[in-house]
């Protein structure tokens, strides 16, 4: 009829009967494409290893979620939070625990990844190597936008913005914009008052160019 709003592409809503059986649980009215896969044992679930999915959670086409294998591994799982959309081709790793909130934006092409690979000592050959694992935690509302990638044991904070191709190895403060590899504060989001404020300066110290010490500076003088 006219002045409806109809939508194409959209992944279909998943019976709760035929779930998928890398699927440990799932909210109500939550989407997953026929193409999304998943790398994971079977069963473990009881002690919270696992994927569990909330209310009205989108997993775009081709996804790809790993868990790897529960029996060797505590620590595995992959949380969603409700109304998150994760979109197309995004790679998730739950292998060290990924912990995703609320009205999170996972954009196409980024990469999640709690889980590497030892490099000291020997043998020589990497694939002779165990992993090495960290828990990554995305607070509710954040947006990681196309491309970007999250590094092992890392925490983006609640409203945080990293941006497209962004690679981050440090925690990301809440309501922060990082971008470059490896990525820094750029700023913080505006609009937002007292809750966009963020230190320019990272876990090791870095002081903020000489941008950011003009917005530091105009953040102070407006405040009082």
């Amino acid at each position: 009829m006219k002045g409806e709003s109809r939508f194409v592409g959209l992944p279909g809503i998943i019976d709760p009967v035929r779930s998928p059986e890398w699927l440990d649980s799932a909210g109500s009215n939550v989407r997953v494409a026929s193409s999304v896969t998943a790398y994971r044992s079977l069963g473990l679930s009881e002690d919270g290893r696992g994927i569990f999915l909330g209310d009205r959670v989108v997993l775009f086409d081709h996804v790809r979620l790993v868990l790897g294998d529960l029996a060797e591994n505590g620590e595995a799982f992959i949380r969603i939070g409700s109304m998150t959309m994760v979109n197309a081709f995004a790679y998730l790793s739950g292998e060290g625990g990924l912990d995703v909130g609320d009205e999170v934006l996972i954009g196409p092409g980024a990469k999640i990844l709690s889980a590497g690979h030892d490099i000291d000592g020997e043998p020589l050959s990497i694939y002779r190597h165990g992993l090495t694992y960290g828990r990554i935690v995305i607070e509710d509302g954040a947006w990681i936008a196309a491309g970007a990638m999250i590094l092992q044991g890392v925490t983006v904070g609640q409203g945080a913005v990293v941006a497209a191709g962004a690679v981050v190895t440090r925690d990301v403060p809440p309501c922060a914009v990082v971008r470059g590899v490896p990525a820094r504060v750029a700023g913080s989001r505006g609009g937002l008052g007292s809750m966009g404020d963020v230190r320019l300066t990272g876990k090791r110290g870095r002081q903020p160019g000489w941008l950011g010490r003009i917005r530091g500076l105009v953040s102070t003088l407006l405040r009082r």
